[in-house]
């Protein structure tokens, strides 16, 4: 039976990391990303917290994410249970608990 990656990220299978407002900018293990992050508190990132591997490629603090007239993230607040989906490479937040699910 092949491998299957979609499952192993949506399992946690390839790691996760838990961080909260009080870490240090958490960043994933060499030759990944952080492809899920899930909001276990109301979370807000920094301004250059949530650092996706292409501005226009995953919604994050330095560019507008994929497609037209987006916004920066940087001071919007993601209520508790939220999920969201992308490439990041590095997290850090002005407050607020998440866990962060790696793939590559």
């Amino acid at each position: 039976m092949a491998k299957n990656f979609i499952e192993d990220i949506a399992f946690g299978a390839q790691g996760s990391t838990y961080a909260d407002s009080s870490s240090s900018a958490i960043t994933p293990p060499t030759n990944n990303v952080y492809v899920a992050i899930y909001m276990l508190t109301d979370t807000v990132f920094t301004n250059t917290g949530l650092v996706a591997e292409s501005a226009t490629g995953s919604i994050n603090t330095e560019g507008i994410g994929a497609g037209a007239n987006g916004k920066v993230v940087d001071s919007v607040v993601f209520q508790a249970g939220t999920i969201i989906y992308g490439r990041w490479t590095s997290i850090d937040m002005t407050s607020g608990s998440v866990i962060a699910y790696v793939g590559n």
